[in-house]
Order: structure tokens, then C-alpha cells, then sequence
């Protein structure tokens, strides 16, 4: 059975990562603004089959990679901290520039944003690293089937993931004329980002927890 630990710990780190501004959230900001909510909903239902090609791949191989070399969980674990930790870093240093000044898009058809949207998402680094090195540190070799927790926890990831897009899809020209006028609350976001960040990153590296079955 899957912990409360594991659920809170899979879904503050997905908060943090759909909240840090990546080629995901530029795209679908991008597309909302220059042509309307409908096609960043659409563009994010590309994303979200991204999502799933990534959560399958991943879970169907891990699942037998971590049962038969338990000792990968340390540099899994060691690998997804270092990269939390790059990530605070680009959040905190100085000369950030806001994902919500989007470079204008020519106009798209429906099947080529949801194209677009799926290719933006199997091109992004940042989620390979989410399903290959940071999810799998959740999972407890002790509370069941391995390959089931992957799932559920990747299904978690994928749940606030795409809830938080599709408030930024709908916000997303909103957001903008806030932040055009009050940059101040654009180093704000930035910070409070970069500080969580920095302490998952921590707490991920000096976790002893074990993968290792009994």
C-alpha cells in the first residue's frame, strides 16, 4: 500500500516542477495567449498523452531494473536531487526572464497544436528526469507491486500536472497584464519556487530511506 509520505512527497515535487517554467509551460502560455484558451486546453491534452508515453515507458522498465539491482536506488536518488537542485538554481539566480512574455505564434490547427503539444512534452528533458529519477524515489519495494506504485504515483504527478496547466491555460493572458504591471510579484513566484526546490533537493540527497527488498 502506498504511503501518505509518498503521495505527499511525488505530488510536492510535481507541483514544483509544473510550477518552474520549462519548454511545457512556454508552449502552452505561448499558444493561450496568441490564440486563445480552446487551443491551450487543446495543446494540453497533446501534453498529457506525453505525459502517459513517458509514465508507461518508464514504470515497465524501472520495475524490473530496481527488483534486480536494488543498489541504483542511491544514484537515482543522488541524480534526482542534483537536478532539483539545478532547477532552485535557475529559479533564484538573477536576470530570471517571466515565461509569461511569450514570443507570438502564427495561428495552428487543432491536430497540429495537439501534435505539438505531444512533441513538446517527449522532448522535455525535465520530464525524462521526473519519471526516471525523481517519482521512482517513492517507491517502497516493501508496499507491493512496483510496477503498480509507479503508476499510481506517476498518475498523481499526472493529476496536478495537468490541473495546474489548465489554470495557467485559462489564466494564462490574465497572468500576463498582472505581471507586466506588478514585476515585483514576478521575483516572488521565482524565489518561492527556487526555495521549495532547494529543499526537496535537500531532503532528497540526505533521505537514507533504502530501496532495497527485504
Amino acid at each position: 500500500m502506498i504511503g501518505t509520505h509518498a503521495v505527499l512527497g511525488v505530488s510536492a515535487v510535481a507541483l514544483g516542477m509544473v510550477l518552474t517554467p520549462g519548454p511545457n509551460m512556454m508552449y502552452l502560455v505561448s499558444r493561450s495567449i496568441t490564440q486563445g484558451r480552446r487551443a491551450g486546453a487543446v495543446s494540453l491534452g497533446g501534453v498529457a498523452v506525453g505525459f502517459l508515453v513517458y509514465l508507461s515507458a518508464a514504470n515497465l522498465g524501472l520495475s524490473l531494473v530496481f527488483l534486480a539491482v536494488p543498489g541504483l536506488y542511491l544514484a537515482v536518488k543522488l541524480a534526482g536531487a542534483g537536478y532539483l537542485a539545478w532547477l532552485a538554481w535557475k529559479a533564484l539566480k538573477p536576470g530570471g526572464v517571466s515565461v509569461f512574455s511569450p514570443q507570438e505564434l502564427t495561428p495552428d490547427s487543432p491536430r497540429r497544436l495537439f501534435s505539438m503539444g505531444l512533441l513538446t512534452n517527449l522532448l522535455n528533458p525535465k520530464i525524462a528526469v521526473m519519471y526516471l529519477s525523481l517519482i521512482p524515489q517513492f517507491i517502497d519495494l516493501h508496499a507491493g507491486s512496483v510496477l503498480v506504485q509507479g503508476f499510481v504515483l506517476g498518475g498523481i504527478q499526472i493529476v496536478v500536472s495537468l490541473a495546474v496547466n489548465l489554470v495557467i491555460v485559462l489564466a494564462a493572458g490574465s497572468i500576463a497584464v498582472f505581471l507586466a504591471r506588478r514585476p515585483v510579484w514576478l521575483r516572488v513566484q521565482r524565489y518561492v519556487m527556487g526555495t521549495v526546490l532547494g529543499a526537496l533537493a535537500v531532503k532528497l540527497a540526505t533521505d537514507r530511506a533504502s530501496a532495497a527488498p527485504a
